[in-house]
């Protein structure tokens, strides 16, 4: 399966659990970190740290993969699940906010 339907595998989970503000880039030619950035937002971090979770087991389940890495479990106000190709970053708003990461990558093509 093509990566490309990964990405959109993993916005339909978070879509399935509420995430917000989710959006899929395509960052090949800008970075040499990875492919793809999907960036979602919870509401809280409770819901962040089901967000990542949920994810975390439907792609174990679907397609027997798991994340290479994952951080900010310890806050879950940032969440990133490494899939080496696909970053997944979960974030509580005033976090994305902050950081600016829709900015700082909007040069990349949205993933539809």
């Amino acid at each position: 399966m093509d990566r490309k339907d990964f990405v959109k595998e993993i916005v339909s989970i978070l879509d399935d659990k509420k995430g917000e503000n989710i959006s899929a880039l395509d960052v090949r030619g800008l970075t040499s970190l990875t492919d793809y950035f999907v960036i979602a937002s919870a509401t809280s971090d409770t819901h962040a740290k089901a967000l990542a979770d949920y994810v975390e087991e439907e792609i174990k389940k679907r397609r027997g993969e798991l994340p290479h890495h994952v951080e900010g479990r310890e806050w879950n106000r940032w969440i990133v699940l490494d899939y080496g190709d696909v970053i997944v970053h979960i974030m509580l708003p005033e976090v994305r906010d902050y950081y600016g990461i829709d900015w700082l990558w909007s040069d990349a093509k949205r993933v539809e």
